[in-house]
């Protein structure tokens, strides 16, 4: 018998954080087992204890440098959720308001800043006709967005420069030429124009962010109890500038973003109706986001081996935690409530490899009543497409009828791209709902931000926690309050979910199910793989380094190689 290829990516680029991914590969080139690590430790956990629960926010926030609006809020929901604390509804509004604002920000930068190059062939776009590549875009929308023939001549233009000066930058390392490209050298020109404007939007998206956070990253204007974003709520040119912004960003996302999805499902439908990218079908969402008419802008509900006739109520209890394959003490499936971050690292092989029948990454193995789970946008779209829920069933068949594709479909590589643009599209319509609403509830006098309270007169012992859906899946913030202070905390992230590595029973998590199966064309150029990872938006959390009280350092870990066979 032939021994199987082994192929090692580390690090995988164009993410955030430190992941690393090994795979086996067979005579033909398929993937037959998968590893993904998470490459660094984090540690946040183990920094709150012991402190203020008003102060838990600022410093979990800490956790990302992506996703800091998501764990500042989910953290300080999650002490108000432990002393039964109720917001005022503007406070509430606001918070949305910044939370969605982020998905579309996310949303957008995702496909075409990190995504995007998996399927767009940078140099095959400096052949194409900006004639042709006009009349193209009109396949795709009735009002395509700026594809002027002078327009698009002078975006070929700025990539003939860069290419003729040497001055690629992040364009230099890519697979360009690779036969798993689909664009024509038109279809391709017509992304990297929405690439290089996508630049202008996510700028703009991080200005009115800033408009009720009061900076991005890491903003300040949440507090246990509400905001602080009083002015900026009742001034009236603040609220136009925000919803200026917004309009601007749905206008992209309506004629650029969703037509070059539809282009997408057309160039590689034939990878998608395969499956190419698929998990194992089982989905989760927490719901959430009321609207004024009491209606939550996501479903929750547990989908399971694609079943999406039998969708299961999402139940926060039946999470757990486990460490037997990951580089931590304390291995049985805990509770956050209960969860440990004790590092137990037990190093690589002696050949630099991961330790593949051991312990190998840092990212825990979560799990819904045992089982792994996948969440994000897809997760969303579909829980809420088989709960019936109109403005997502309503924005999934428009796609669905200007693209072709049937439901199943989207449990794909290509699929999580398209429910993620389908996301963006309800997110933008929600945040002129929430914002109508806000700006009645001050034309009534309804001004309140903040619930008072009595921090010596709240209990001294209490659990909460912050659940919420953020641009990347379910997040959730666990706190334990002692004597008045942090006794234990535990974040299990979206990317914990979707990393996970294998548990004790040898179940993968999304990452690695989606891997497997796989056919990679060129073992030197394993983009398969990277567009099955990239298609998760992952986020690892950013690393830190743990010291003594003296500053001597305790460990150090050294990853070395970028792609190796």
């Amino acid at each position: 018998m032939t021994p199987k290829k082994s192929i090692v990516i580390d690090p995988i680029t164009r993410i955030e954080g430190h992941l690393r991914v090994e795979i086996e590969v067979d005579d033909e080139g398929v993937v037959t087992e998968a590893w993904a690590s998470g490459q660094l430790f984090r540690g946040i956990e183990t920094i709150l204890q012991g402190r203020d629960p008003r102060d838990t926010g600022l410093i979990a926030q800490r956790i990302c440098g992506v996703c800091t609006n998501s764990h500042y809020r989910a953290s300080i929901s999650a002490v108000e959720n432990a002393y039964g604390m109720t917001l005022p509804r503007n406070a509430t509004i606001i918070r949305n308001l910044v939370s969605l604002s982020l998905f579309i920000q996310d949303h957008i930068v995702h496909y075409y800043h990190l995504h995007s190059l998996d399927f767009v062939d940078v140099v095959s776009a400096l052949s194409a006709d900006p004639e042709a590549a006009a009349q193209k875009a009109y396949a795709y929308t009735a009002h395509p967005y700026r594809n002027a023939r002078g327009h698009l001549s002078s975006v070929a233009e700025k990539l003939q420069s860069f290419v003729g000066a040497g001055r690629l930058g992040l364009f230099a390392n890519g697979y360009w030429g690779h036969s798993a490209y689909r664009f024509t050298p038109e279809q391709n020109l017509l992304h990297m124009n929405h690439y290089l404007e996508a630049l202008r939007i996510q700028r703009e998206l991080s200005k009115a962010i800033a408009i009720f956070a009061g900076k991005t990253p890491h903003p300040q204007n949440l507090v246990v109890g509400g905001v602080t974003s009083v002015a900026d709520m009742l001034n009236p040119q603040r609220l136009n500038d925000f919803m200026f912004i917004i309009k601007d960003a749905y206008d992209f996302v309506q004629r650029a973003y969703l037509p070059d999805m539809v282009m997408l499902v057309e160039a590689y439908g034939e990878q998608m109706r395969s499956g190419e990218g698929r998990a194992n079908g089982n989905f989760m969402a927490c719901g959430g986001y009321e609207m004024g008419n009491g209606v939550p802008l996501f479903a929750h509900g547990i989908i399971k081996g694609h079943d999406f006739a039998n969708v299961e109520d999402f139940d926060v209890a039946h999470i757990t935690e486990e460490a037997s394959r990951a580089w931590y003490a304390d291995e049985a499936p805990l509770s956050p409530y209960e969860g440990k971050t004790v590092p137990l690292y037990t190093d690589l092989e002696a050949d630099g490899r991961l330790k593949k029948e051991g312990k190998y990454s840092w990212v825990k193995a979560p799990r819904y009543a045992g089982a792994s789970m996948e969440v994000g946008p897809l997760a969303r779209m579909l829980v809420g497409y088989a709960r019936g829920h109109v403005p997502i069933k309503g924005a999934m068949d428009a796609m669905m009828k200007a693209s072709g594709m049937k439901l199943e479909d989207f449990s794909s590589t290509i699929g999580r791209n398209v429910a993620r643009a389908v996301e963006a599209q309800v997110v933008s319509k929600a945040v002129f709902d929430f914002m109508s609403e806000m700006i009645e509830n001050i034309k009534y006098y309804d001004e309140e931000t903040w619930a008072k309270y009595i921090f010596e007169e709240l209990p001294q012992s209490a659990q909460g926690a912050g659940i919420f859906e953020v641009p990347r899946g379910v997040l959730g913030h666990f706190v334990k309050i002692e004597a008045g202070k942090v006794a234990n905390y535990q974040a299990v992230v979206p990317t914990t979910w979707n990393a996970s590595p294998k548990d004790a029973r040898g179940a993968r998590g999304a990452y690695e199910e989606a891997i497997v199966g796989l056919k990679i064309a060129d073992p030197k150029a394993p983009l398969e793989v990277l567009r099955a990872v990239h298609s998760f938006d992952p986020c690892l959390a950013c690393a830190v380094h743990v010291i003594d009280t003296q500053g001597k350092t305790l460990a150090h870990y050294e990853t070395k190689g970028t792609c190796a066979l």
